[in-house]
């Protein structure tokens, strides 16, 4: 996780200090575990790091979260405070980032936690895979420890308040140790950011009761199986194919690309005629700007007669090809279309059946995905729901709810239309059906509204057989 975290971060200062730490080999062979220039003063590092690791990251985010899945429970009043309670708790937002930094680390837990301080609703939060304990059991989760290191102002000293997440409990607990060794158990005052936790613990001092028998946190892998660790139920970065290898090397092209272009700057070879005299010790410069010199001795037909003009090409057509096919392979190990990354457009129109087609790597790879999420959303939503009854108050009938994820990339109309005009023609499609395909997000109230503006107008609206017969004569 500290090699996915570092070429997800992107920083060079990390980077370097990941590859300054691994084994002689690979620290030869690797652009960032190298011992460059950097380290004099008097010299600049010029590598440069392109952030690929990090648009792979957002891009299967964006793929997941973009438009936000559709979550629904049978109640009426319980749908409408899950409404509330998602657009309190900025749902979506909260998602697309946790999914970011799933595909990124190979997964990320979803904790459901409630301060009445801040809010007077449970929230759904967002815990990091590298700061968590999970404890598996038949591929269930059934626990997990959450840490954190808490400022002391001393370098020695290192406090850890260790959440510990148990069905019907969350127990709290706070150690002092160095930054090697966890350290020896203290009371939760002896620090003041969980001094304050201390009066809402239940009568055995450590642990806080939730009231419901689920656990409060829930465990969403990136991806499964996870290679390196295969009957691990941990889940594996979009980096694990691996390309490490592969973003080195885009990062050594594109350094190479630059190099090409700092070393091809116009520089001019002049003879020392040309020089202007600075003084004793301040040496000779150069004036581009002037007109006139003082006419030189030396034959024009002469070598250093003449000013030269020193211009290296720039090899732009081997460094970008390199740069897409490294880009291409990359996207396609971790499982997404090139087309995801703005390669194989070519600035050329295409039509609908062709951008699905290219896009199907990314659609499988999203339903993939779609379908963790799916049980992880289901369990804490859930959770939300039965906290904010029994600490909140409120009136509602708790249910498991139903996440779906739509189809990810939206239809062109033109290929809508023409779809529902062939399926028209055959008759194989209701009228209120091609309302519903054409607006999806239409409840039946309004689908039945437009089906019957529809049909009254083309005519096709069945007679009223009465009329305005006097049926009461």
């Amino acid at each position: 996780m500290r090699v996915d975290d570092a070429w997800y971060a992107g920083d060079a200062r990390r980077l370097t200090h990941v590859y300054r730490q691994a084994p002689v080999r690979e620290r030869r062979f690797r652009l960032w575990g190298r011992h460059s220039a950097e380290h004099r003063q008097h010299h600049r590092d010029h590598r440069l790091h392109v952030p690929l690791p990090g648009d792979i990251a957002s891009t299967s985010a964006d793929l997941l979260f973009a438009d936000m899945p559709s979550i629904k429970v049978t109640d009426t009043a319980t749908q409408q405070r899950l409404d509330d309670l998602l657009d309190l708790d900025r749902g979506q937002q909260t998602f697309l980032g946790a999914a970011e930094q799933a595909a990124a680390l190979s997964g990320v837990f979803l904790r459901t936690t409630w301060d009445e301080a801040i809010a007077p609703y449970p929230l759904i939060t967002v815990m990091q895979p590298d700061a968590a304990l999970p404890e598996f059991r038949f591929g269930m989760l059934r626990a997990v420890n959450f840490w954190r290191e808490l400022h002391t102002g001393r370098s020695d000293v290192v406090f850890r308040h260790i959440e510990r997440h148990e069905p019907g409990r969350i127990v709290h607990a706070l150690y002092q140790g160095t930054h090697d060794t966890i350290g020896r158990a203290v009371p939760l005052t002896e620090h003041p950011d969980t001094a304050e936790l201390r009066a809402s613990l239940g009568p055995d001092g450590q642990s806080i009761a939730t009231g419901i028998r689920e656990l409060t946190a829930s465990y969403v892998p990136n991806m499964l199986p996870n290679r390196l660790h295969r009957a691990a139920p941990i889940g594996r970065s979009d980096y694990a194919s691996p390309l490490y290898d592969l973003f080195d090397a885009l990062d050594e092209t594109w350094t190479s690309w630059m190099r090409d272009i700092r070393l091809a700057r116009a520089r001019l070879i002049v003879p020392d005629g040309y020089l202007r005299d600075n003084g004793p010790g301040a040496g000779a410069t150069f004036d581009d700007d002037r007109e006139v010199y003082a006419a030189l001795k030396i034959p024009p037909t002469e070598a250093g007669g003449s000013i030269t003009l020193a211009q290296f090409g720039i090899r732009v057509a081997e460094h970008q090809a390199t740069a897409e096919s490294i880009v291409r392979q990359a996207a396609e190990s971790a499982g997404y279309s090139a087309q995801s990354f703005g390669l194989d457009g070519g600035g050329q129109p295409i039509t609908a059946t062709e951008s699905d087609s290219r896009d199907r790597r990314s659609v499988v790879t999203r339903g993939k995905k779609a379908g963790y999420w799916r049980y992880g959303l289901t369990e804490q939503l859930y959770v939300q729901l039965q906290l904010d009854r029994s600490l909140f108050g409120s009136r509602i009938t708790p249910e498991r709810p139903s996440v779906e994820f739509g189809p990810g990339v939206a239809e062109s109309q033109q290929s809508t239309a023409t779809t529902l005009d062939l399926l028209n023609r055959a008759g194989a499609v209701s009228t209120a059906t091609k309302v519903k395909v054409l607006h999806p997000e239409w409840d039946d109230a309004a689908v039945q509204t437009e089906v019957r503006a529809i049909l009254a107008e083309t005519g096709a609206a069945a007679p009223d057989p009465v009329g305005t017969f006097p049926v009461g004569r």
